[in-house]
């Protein structure tokens, strides 16, 4: 028994190994990467060099050769096929190492767990994905909002877009799932707040769930205390033009971002 789950365990390294050379090799190589190339059987061909501002790399009795844009396993077909054009090795065995990767990265600001820079180890890398790498969306001791901003460039044009995070998959919405660029940057804002004070047990400021109503925001202050009510309400809502307008709310009403409830006091 103990040599099967040896041989299994065995087993699964060398799949996870495999299933990692394949990621590697979806790497779109970007301008700053440092890269490694060698080729089978031809030590002079051995090449140690960081890919241009505009793509390129000098690499021996080939000359420029654009490879910026390309996966790796792309790059080492594009740089074997030039050799072998050029009669230069036959049938060559290119491999290209990634040693440094600068150009794909992306950054994650905000109310994040782990903000910072991440590389997109696959040309396919979503939204997901590195919300996942940098720890998810922070829910204490301050919570980030579902909704982030995502700017970056697209077709050589400044990009920014609000996504709903939780909307890819409370209501199915994957196209939200974007896939990301080198250059792009993830910001997680503060989730927004509502406030409660007057007869409750706990006034203060919470964290606006989304369609949570009145009586959901009533709740999360304890309730009223034994000298408030529940049936004289009142909300302070900011209008679209800057006024504050005062609301008579239901408790079923949905509450909005820096609404502030008040609980009064009960007559009896």
């Amino acid at each position: 028994m103990r040599m099967l789950k040896t041989y299994l365990f065995a087993l699964l390294t060398l799949i996870a190994g495999f299933a990692q050379a394949d990621q590697a090799r979806d790497y779109q190589l970007a301008a700053g990467d440092t890269i490694h190339i060698t080729v089978f059987q031809n030590p002079d061909l051995m090449l140690d060099t960081r890919v241009s501002e505009g793509g390129t790399i000098t690499y021996p009795l080939i000359g420029a050769i654009q490879i910026g844009g390309l996966t790796i396993g792309s790059a080492e077909q594009k740089i074997a096929q030039a050799l072998d054009h050029g009669g230069f090795v036959k049938g060559p065995q290119v491999n290209i190492a990634l040693v440094q990767n600068i150009g794909n990265q992306v950054s994650v600001l905000g109310y994040v767990n782990r903000p910072g820079s991440y590389p997109l180890l696959t040309f396919n890398a979503r939204l997901s994905q590195l919300l996942a790498t940098a720890g998810g969306v922070m829910v204490a001791p301050v919570a980030g909002s579902n909704k982030i901003i995502l700017s970056g460039t697209r077709d050589g044009k400044p990009f920014q877009r609000e996504i709903d995070v939780a909307s890819i998959y409370l209501e199915n919405r994957a196209p939200d799932d974007v896939v990301l660029s080198g250059g792009d940057t993830i910001f997680v804002p503060k989730a927004p707040m509502f406030y409660i004070y007057g007869q409750v047990n706990r006034p203060g400021q919470y964290g606006l769930e989304r369609n949570m109503t009145v009586m959901q925001a009533l709740a999360s202050g304890g309730g009223p205390t034994v000298r408030g009510t529940e049936s004289r309400l009142r909300l302070n809502r900011r209008g679209a033009d800057g006024k504050v307008v005062r609301i008579s709310p239901e408790l079923s009403d949905v509450m909005e971002p820096d609404d502030v409830l008040y609980v009064n006091e009960s007559f009896f």
